[in-house]
């Protein structure tokens, strides 16, 4: 059964070759220093997919300036305006997670790995040519469709390379080596958005610095091993028992197992499976409770992280001040997650969210009432913060709670809602900004953290201690 106790009749989630004694073995592993390095490793190639990610917000202003599309539309859904290039972004993340996070299940994550993240940067390079608002548009959601295939394979691979009782732990490093990109973004912007260096708009060499950078998974690539979950899944059991022989002697831990004991059972296929069995028991309720849950987040995550310096410039603060304190409380990105790694592993999953969903909705009201700089930098920061605990928690549950076989697939399916509701959240914070102001943003992700707290609470499934597919 997979680690929320699905019946283990269920084909999907067992299976009789050696990918169970896998599991198992990989249950029992301790950490070592190259677990750890392949955990960051892949986070790496992960930062270049948030650097994409999160200029989002941090250009909108130089979007604003070069004339390409402006801050709020008279229109609900203008396409000339960043409510509509944020929507193009994540319209791009929903086909990407929704339609294909199959490809990691079939092809494997350490190709699809390298292979999104180069598609993506080629579409973030064409974007930055653009000289229209069409334009910029439509490569903004080709590059999101490459990214949302990214952020699923990811969250499958370093679930099924590290044992249960420190991928809290795993998942919060994750999160914190790839959200050091925030701050790097928001510095580039502050600097390079309001000019134009050698001519060209500051917008523009803050997408291609991060285009640039991104070149550097080919090298990455080479020292991350396929999950040999993964390949025990695909009948590939030798591969997977070599990969797991390296795992276990990097620990010092080959000595207590006989080598070749993942191969004593004769290895299959792996079981075929399409959407339609998520839409069926035992794995109904959990897309339900995941799908309700992604719609709602992705309010409290992005609707402030895509409009911080909007929000701040709408609260009288100059375009320049507001990217200044937008960099400020970018560092807060990577820095929570670290402080969250010290209880990531104590607390059982769906508590975490639902106390970081409380924290978002507090200091987000707190923030549409204050004026002062201090304060709200200070509620900034504390928001993000909120965010990411949110970010690293949901990000290993929905992933550890489907069995290998449909992984990215299951987590890729509930994932997208998260990437509809941000699609949307676009136009509908650009309207309520100008009909509400700055409160009416925080009353709208104050109701969805609320939601958000009720579903977890009541349904949430507890996963702390539990091997997968075991």
């Amino acid at each position: 059964m997979s680690a929320v106790g699905i019946d283990p009749a269920t084909n999907l989630a067992t299976a009789s070759d050696g990918s169970d004694e896998i599991s198992r073995r990989l249950e029992s592993l301790p950490a070592s220093s190259y677990l750890w390095r392949l955990v960051i490793l892949l986070s790496l190639g992960g930062w270049f997919e948030v650097y994409d990610l999160f200029f989002t917000g941090y250009i909108a202003p130089g979007l604003n300036r070069s004339g390409l599309l402006t801050t709020t539309t008279q229109a609900f859904f203008g396409f000339s305006g960043i409510g509509a290039f944020v929507a193009a972004t994540f319209a791009g993340l929903f086909v990407g997670t929704f339609a294909l996070g199959f490809l990691a299940d079939r092809f494997g994550r350490r190709a699809i790995f390298t292979y999104a993240l180069l598609g993506y940067t080629a579409a973030t390079v064409a974007m930055a040519c653009q000289t229209s608002s069409d334009g910029v548009l439509l490569w903004r959601f080709i590059a999101g469709i490459g990214i949302g295939v990214e952020i699923i394979t990811i969250d499958a691979y370093i679930t099924e390379l590290v044992p249960s009782r420190m991928r809290g732990r795993a998942f919060a490093v994750n999160q914190a080596v790839m959200f050091t990109a925030v701050p790097v973004v928001a510095a580039l912007s502050w600097w390079l958005v309001p000019l134009s260096p050698s001519g060209i708009d500051g917008w523009r060499w803050v997408v291609l610095i991060g285009a640039a950078g991104s070149m550097v998974i080919w090298i990455l690539r080479l020292y991350v091993p396929e999950s040999p979950l993964w390949l025990a899944r695909h009948g590939r059991t030798a591969e997977a028992v070599k990969i797991l022989a390296t795992l276990e002697a990097s620990a010092g831990t080959a000595s207590a197992r006989p080598p070749a004991s993942a191969a004593a059972a004769p290895a299959r296929p792996a079981a075929k499976a399409g959407y339609a069995e998520l839409f069926r028991p035992p794995y109904l309720s959990l897309v339900a409770l995941f799908m309700v849950f992604n719609l709602c987040q992705a309010f409290g995550v992005y609707g402030f992280a895509n409009w911080v310096p909007a929000l701040l410039v709408q609260k009288g603060i100059t375009v320049t001040k507001s990217l200044q304190y937008s960099f400020i409380i970018a560092f807060a990105y990577p820095i929570a997650p670290l402080l969250a790694a010290s209880f990531a592993d104590k607390f059982e999953r769906k508590w975490i969210i639902c106390g970081a969903a409380a924290a978002i909705g507090a200091f987000g009201m707190a923030f549409s009432q204050f004026t002062e700089p201090a304060l709200l930098i200070l509620c900034g920061v504390l928001i993000t913060a909120s965010n990411m605990t949110l970010s690293y928690a949901y990000h290993a549950y929905q992933a550890e709670v489907f069995p290998t076989s449909i992984r990215a697939r299951a987590a890729g399916l509930v994932y997208s809602m998260s990437r509809v509701s941000a699609t949307f959240s676009g136009f509908i914070v650009a309207f309520t900004l100008r009909e509400a102001g700055v409160g009416g943003v925080f009353g709208l992700i104050t109701t969805a953290m609320v939601i958000v707290i009720v579903a977890m609470a009541a349904f949430g499934p507890n996963v702390r201690g539990k091997p997968l597919d075991a």
